[in-house]
């Protein structure tokens, strides 16, 4: 079958994209996945979402992050409406705590220029900060509050999107990796696995880390995405302990409402390896304890690792290839695939619905890769 739309990969931002497609009439959407449909880096991450306390700065990425970050209560409220599943958007706010003088320095810096930027912080003292979250260290010295900066239960977000493209008649093909895109007369006309051909009049990669894998045509793929590898690990104590996501300069731990408290992150160049190393699960083990030392009388009750799609300077690539007219490129969002899923879906369904080209699409252009340049000419 010759479907409207093909969009390979099916982690969150694939899924995003698909839901807002049809919310625009599309019908005929196909997705076809690699392995099992979002279980890979959509699966492995935390679900923060940190606009604030993880910029250094207010560029076009912030904007971007914090714009995506907004679209979530409705989000979430809309995803509860269609498929009856709560994505356990958490309100609740993120601390950045410091532990010694240097840590005090950095933190006092952060909070000077971003109210001075106009951002919501608060500047809390230890006993402040041990007053939002008593199980935390005592050796706590201050900390910041981000009230603007919460967190969802990724897992439950997936699950929703897949009952979405349930109810709706989308397709998913899993476990069929996409080998090549079919390039016939100078026309992308879908792609091929090893076994199978898949037809479409417009074909979007969601591909995230094995996106330049991928052939296009019979060349290699002008766009460079490299897999980051994040190892993290969870506790499960008998009850909450904490409220908001916690961090310190040396790691996080983010409260679920069951009580699993998830402990992150490596970040690792370690190509396709997705291994869990007992150093990796040291660090975070140490990392935790120093956030919460009550921590230590619990046994680590999970380990797991995902592969973060990561570009040049860590951007997004968003957009069209040039002159391609019916190819797609939604990828390499690195450590915010959760947080910039809402408005990368919408920016490209309505780029594609209704031809309308966001600002963001402009700055994020897959035309920054030279190679993609040097194939425009060619189509």
């Amino acid at each position: 079958m010759n479907s409207d739309v093909l969009i390979i990969g099916a982690g969150v931002i694939g899924l995003c994209i698909a839901r807002e497609l049809h919310k625009k009439g599309f019908r005929r959407i196909e997705i076809v996945e690699r392995g099992k449909a979002g279980q890979e880096a959509s699966f492995a991450a935390a679900g923060m979402l940190a606009p604030n306390a993880e910029t250094d700065k207010i560029d076009d990425f912030y904007h971007f992050c914090s714009e995506s970050n907004g679209l979530y209560p409705g989000f979430a409220a809309e995803l509860l409406e269609e498929t009856g599943i709560d994505i356990e958007l958490d309100r609740s706010g993120t601390l950045f705590l410091a532990f010694s003088e240097k840590d005090a320095a950095v933190l006092r810096n952060r909070f000077n220029w971003q109210r001075d930027a106009g951002l919501r912080v608060e500047h809390l003292t230890a006993a402040e900060t041990l007053g939002l979250e008593p199980f935390i260290s005592t050796d706590v010295c201050e900390s910041l509050f981000f009230a603007d900066d919460w967190q969802v239960e990724n897992r439950k977000l997936l699950a929703a999107l897949l009952k979405y493209t349930q109810l709706n008649g989308i397709e998913i093909q899993e476990h069929t990796e996409i080998q090549r895109i079919c390039l016939e007369d100078g026309k992308i006309t879908g792609a091929e696995s090893a076994s199978n051909k898949f037809l479409a009049d417009l074909t979007i990669l969601a591909t995230g880390a094995w996106t330049s894998l991928i052939k296009l045509g019979e060349a290699a793929m002008p766009i460079i995405v490299k897999p980051i590898r994040g190892q993290m690990i969870g506790f499960h104590p008998h009850e909450r302990l904490f409220q908001r996501v916690i961090y310190s300069p040396r790691g996080y731990i983010v409260p679920r409402a069951d009580g699993r408290i998830l402990t992150g992150a490596t970040v690792e160049d370690a190509g396709f390896d997705k291994s869990v190393t007992e150093d990796g699960v040291g660090k975070l083990r140490e990392a935790a304890l120093e956030i919460a030392p009550c921590l230590g009388d619990f046994e680590i009750s999970d380990r797991w690792t995902g592969l973060r799609p990561f570009a040049a300077e860590g951007l997004p690539i968003l957009g069209e290839i040039p002159n391609a007219g019916n190819l797609f490129v939604a990828t390499a969002h690195y450590r915010n695939g959760i947080l910039l899923a809402p408005l990368t879906a919408k920016i490209i369904a309505a780029r594609i619905a209704e031809g309308k080209v966001s600002e963001y699409l402009k700055i994020f252009h897959p035309q920054r890769f030279r190679g993609v340049e040097q194939l425009s000419q060619l189509l």
